[in-house]
């Protein structure tokens, strides 16, 4: 059933971006106005690193981590630096036990959110029984939220698609919203298409299925108490700020990967939040630092240098810049400065430009 307010009405959404953000300070400790997607291969600790020198406020997600690869692998998938809180570890699995005890080992490790994967397309995640193929077992995500929520303090949270193949994007949608609300889950980060688990690769799964926003606006009226942030083509902030007069967050993903500059303006512009700014020299100078701080066996500069490719994205000398750390940070031999001596290279791309009257 649709969920109200005590005095039995359907509380009115709310139609401006101000009381957007103090529902959504109201919702919990974690202001969700604006996140970043949790990308497989992408948003790992390097990156989370590098983004939040950008963004004090920015909800940040681990890449997807499986249940099986915390509880029998041999690697440390769940070590963070203490500067990217907020900070939340997306989980993917099935299994309330292992579900649990991973929950339990995200708090133990400090941190702030653990977050259900109901969204990945991909065959391999299919055939492990976790991504998008649960929207169609609503019953078994609500009882990994209801056995993880007992057993830890953070907030548990889901994110989904608005459906899959043939499920209709309006009962079951509301009926899956529903079923896993009433084990204890708050919080719902939609990406809104469907995904098609039938004949399209997880590339095509984030491209070729049509957005649908009103679908998703449609659910935060019907279930108002519940925080819904919205995920999905979004490329600007003069189009986050429009879903936030519907819904409570937006969470982008590879616009911020490919133009990482944006975060920069995320804490003034939509956490309406004055702060230092970094400029993306003093960002590079800062990642210099922490790769010659990192003590991770097998760590190289590479692993924190490939994040920053599009750090000067529509800048004199970006692709001079892209290119250099290309050519020369990725291998074995790559030198340890490396971003130093790419910087160097985009400082005399604008003296060369000042020179020909250009800058």
């Amino acid at each position: 059933m649709k969920r109200t307010d005590r005095s039995g009405k359907i509380t009115k959404i709310c139609t401006t971006y101000c009381n957007r953000l103090t529902l959504n300070a109201s919702v919990g400790s974690i202001n969700r106005t604006f996140s970043v997607a949790p990308m497989l291969d992408w948003t790992d600790k390097h990156c989370r690193y590098f983004l939040r020198l950008m963004s004090k406020h920015a909800l940040l997600y681990t890449e997807m981590v499986t249940t099986g690869a915390i509880i029998y692998g041999k690697g440390d998938y769940l070590s963070f630096n203490e500067a990217e809180h907020p900070v939340a570890l997306q989980l993917g699995g099935s299994d309330p036990a292992d579900m649990t005890r991973c929950a339990v080992r995200a708090q133990e490790y400090g941190y702030d959110e653990v977050n259900i994967n109901v969204g990945c397309p991909s065959d391999r995640v299919k055939n492990g029984m976790f991504g998008a193929c649960l929207m169609a077992q609503p019953q078994t995500v609500a009882a990994c939220v209801k056995a993880m929520q007992a057993s830890v303090d953070i907030p548990v949270t889901v994110k989904c698609r608005i459906g899959i193949d043939d499920m209709d994007e309006d009962a079951d949608f509301e009926n899956f919203i529903n079923i896993v609300a009433s084990s204890g889950c708050h919080t719902f980060i939609v990406h809104a298409r469907k995904a098609w688990l039938q004949g399209l690769s997880p590339k095509e799964n984030r491209e070729v299925p049509p957005l649908n926003y009103e679908r998703v606006y449609r659910i935060k009226r019907a279930f108002p108490e519940l925080s819904i942030s919205i995920n999905g083509g979004v490329k600007t902030f003069d189009q986050a700020k429009m879903h936030l007069e519907q819904v409570d967050g937006v969470m982008v993903g590879r616009e911020v990967y490919a133009n990482p500059y944006m975060m920069a303006s995320v804490d003034k512009t939509l956490f309406n939040v004055s702060s230092t700014t970094l400029s993306r020299d003093q960002i590079v100078l800062a990642m210099q630092d922490y790769i010659t701080q990192v003590a991770d066996t097998g760590f190289r500069p590479w692993h924190a240098a490939r994040h920053m490719l599009g750090l000067y994205q529509g800048q004199p000398g970006g692709k001079m810049w892209r290119r250099y750390l290309s050519q020369n940070g990725t291998g074995k031999q790559a030198q340890p400065d490396v971003l130093i001596r790419g910087l160097e290279v985009v400082q005399q791309a604008r003296e060369d430009m000042k020179v020909r009257g250009l800058a």
